[in-house]
């Protein structure tokens, strides 16, 4: 099953303005994301420059709708409260190879 991670910053200039702690926290969201990708569960994932303010899109692969809430859940960006997130499944139609 495949699951479209939406996280949504605090603020719409997150991007522009973020604190040092802040920071530190969005590096572990990295750190954690390259690491699902290694282990074959984020399929892509980085931020989309929208007008509205940047977000973060990750596209993963679990078994059940469970595991993408854990997966999401046990990102650092959610677990210390910093941003929220919104999980919408999807059927993955086409992939480039």
């Amino acid at each position: 099953m495949f699951f479209l991670y939406k996280l949504i910053p605090p603020r719409p200039t997150f991007a522009q303005d973020m604190t040092e702690q802040e920071r530190a926290i969005m590096q572990q969201h990295i750190e954690y994301w390259n690491n699902l990708v290694k282990d074959k569960i984020g399929v892509v994932f980085g931020p989309v420059f929208d007008p509205q303010g940047v977000w973060g899109l990750g596209i993963m692969e679990v078994d059940t709708p469970e595991a993408a809430e854990r997966v999401s859940k046990e990102d650092p960006a959610i677990k210390t409260g910093l941003n929220t997130f919104e999980l919408i499944p999807m059927r993955l139609g086409l992939i480039r190879s």
